[in-house]
């Protein structure tokens, strides 16, 4: 059985470091490439202050890239837009397309001081490949909820996350809250990558360039025991074998459903038994509780 087609499976490849050329980093990119995976993620401004356009050097050799390996690119840089400076993350298609792009709607302090400085990025988009639905957020937007319940509220199924320091456990708790998985690639040179539940899957540092490789399921779902758990009973004695409980946290009453042989997918037969997903049950019940008081809970901030 091939493995491969069980579920909705993403090749994510991180690459992080640190001060390297763009040619050496291109022979790395290439290399990988070859090898086959889905994505390629690059870290936070790798390639220094410098202002490029998405028409410069840095995008059009990634672009090849991309092109060559039939592979996404997540390349950053600090794109120049009319004299101004944005901290981007370029998402690159498998024909070297950018198609989209996310300007750090919280730069760090620091990248204010840059000639010109660091303009706010205003949106958080989420947008669709062909293996699921993805968001990238860049360093200093780690610590800012507000950011990663967005990406959560557009439905948000893995987040990249580019970086100049590691954040941990940081990370750990927006996939916590939002069920969706994390993958880093930073300039300190380590990758880590968290579950939808937040367990810690992947954890990995090298001197140098730090290559980390990892294939993750899309199709596996995450449920709330309440108001499914006669739904699920029904749903594993009907798919014996082929939808399987894949963890159950007792004391946070959540559990989780992964298919497990071809053709099948877990997450649209849980929609077909009525069950609804952690991260929706979540917002139904804002929503809900929101209306019979009339309107959000306030927030606190000025």
């Amino acid at each position: 059985m091939d493995v491969s087609k069980i579920g909705r499976p993403v090749r994510i490849t991180s690459i992080s470091f640190n001060d390297r050329s763009l040619e050496e980093i291109a022979g790395i990119v290439d290399s990988e490439g070859a090898k086959g995976t889905d994505i390629i993620a690059l870290p936070e401004t790798w390639r220094g202050p410098q202002l490029e356009t998405i028409h410069g050097e840095t995008i059009r050799t990634m672009s090849r890239l991309a092109k060559k390996h039939n592979t996404y690119i997540v390349c950053p840089i600090f794109r120049d837009v009319d004299g101004k400076r944005y901290n981007s993350a370029i998402l690159l298609d498998r024909s070297g397309n950018p198609i989209c792009i996310y300007d750090k709607v919280y730069p760090y302090h620091e990248e204010f001081k840059l000639d010109p400085p660091v303009e706010v990025g205003t949106e958080v988009p989420v947008i669709d490949t062909d293996f699921g639905r993805i968001g990238m957020v860049i360093c200093f937007d780690v610590n800012f909820p507000e950011v990663w319940k967005r990406l959560a509220d557009q439905g948000a199924e893995l987040v990249i996350w580019v970086s100049a320091y590691s954040a941990g456990t940081s990370l750990l708790a927006h996939a916590l809250n939002h069920n969706y998985y994390i993958v880093s690639s930073t300039l300190a040179g380590d990758c880590i990558v968290y579950d939808i539940n937040g367990r810690e899957l992947l954890n990995e540092k090298s001197p140098g360039i730090n290559i980390s490789r990892i294939t993750l399921d899309l199709d596996r779902g995450i449920y709330h025991e309440n108001y499914n758990l006669e739904k699920r009973d029904r749903l594993l004695k009907d798919y014996e074998g082929s939808i399987v409980q894949d963890f159950h946290m007792e004391r946070e009453e959540w559990f989780g459903l992964r298919a497990t042989v071809a053709g099948i997918s877990a997450r649209e037969t849980a929609k077909k038994y009525g069950m609804v997903e952690l991260r929706d049950y979540r917002n139904q019940s804002r929503n809900k509780i929101d209306k019979m008081r009339g309107q959000p809970l306030a927030s606190n901030n000025g």
